[in-house]
C-alpha cells in the first residue's frame, strides 16, 4: 500500500473527466483513469503524467466494475476519492452517427425507450454499481470522498423555467 492518497475518476480519458485526473495528480494524488477502452485510457494516462494509471472500466459491466475494484485492492489498497464523472447524453451505437432517430430532435417524448434506457444505465445505474463496488475500499482510507458530477440537464429547477433552450426536451 503507498502513502499518495488514490483517486479514481470514470470516464477521465476525455473532456470533464480528464481535467479533472489531471487536476488531481497536481494535488499529489495517484489518479486511475477509468475508461471503457484500455487504449483511451492508457492515451489519457500519458498524457497526464507518472502519476496515472489507466484502468479499464465500463461502468455498464459488472465484471468490468469487479475487476477495477479487485485491480485497486491488490495494486493499491484503498481507494480516497471517488469520482463519478462516466455520463452519456445519447445512446450513441456504432454505426450510427449521433443525432439519429427520436434522440436527435431532443425530445424525450419521441427518443426510443431503448436509447432512454441505455443513457440510465451509464448515467444512473453506473453510478450506483460503481459506488457499491468501490464502498469496500473507500471505507479503507481515513477520509473518503465521494464527487458525483452532473450537468443541468438533470436540474428540475433549471428546466422549469421557461427560457431555458433544453426546456424544449421535455415536451414542455
Amino acid at each position: 500500500m503507498q502513502n499518495k492518497p488514490v483517486a479514481l475518476v470514470t470516464g477521465a480519458n476525455k473532456g470533464i473527466g480528464l481535467q479533472i485526473a489531471k487536476d488531481l495528480t497536481k494535488q499529489g494524488f495517484t489518479v486511475l483513469v477509468g475508461s471503457r477502452s484500455l487504449e483511451n485510457g492508457e492515451t489519457a494516462s500519458k498524457s497526464i503524467g507518472s502519476n496515472s494509471h489507466a484502468l479499464q472500466l465500463d461502468v455498464t459491466d459488472e465484471n468490468s466494475i469487479a475487476a477495477a475494484a479487485e485491480r485497486i485492492r491488490d495494486e493499491f489498497g484503498r481507494l480516497d476519492v471517488l469520482v463519478n464523472n462516466a455520463g452519456i447524453s445519447h445512446a450513441g451505437r456504432s454505426g450510427e452517427p449521433f443525432p439519429n432517430g427520436g434522440a436527435a430532435s431532443g425530445l424525450l417524448t419521441v427518443a426510443s425507450l431503448e436509447d432512454i434506457r441505455t443513457v440510465y444505465e451509464t448515467n444512473v445505474f453506473g453510478v450506483i454499481a460503481v459506488t457499491q463496488a468501490m464502498l469496500p475500499l473507500l471505507r479503507e482510507a481515513p477520509a473518503a470522498r465521494i464527487v458525483n458530477i452532473g450537468s443541468t440537464g438533470g436540474s428540475l429547477s433549471w428546466n422549469s423555467i421557461p427560457e431555458n433552450s433544453h426546456r424544449a426536451m421535455f415536451g414542455a
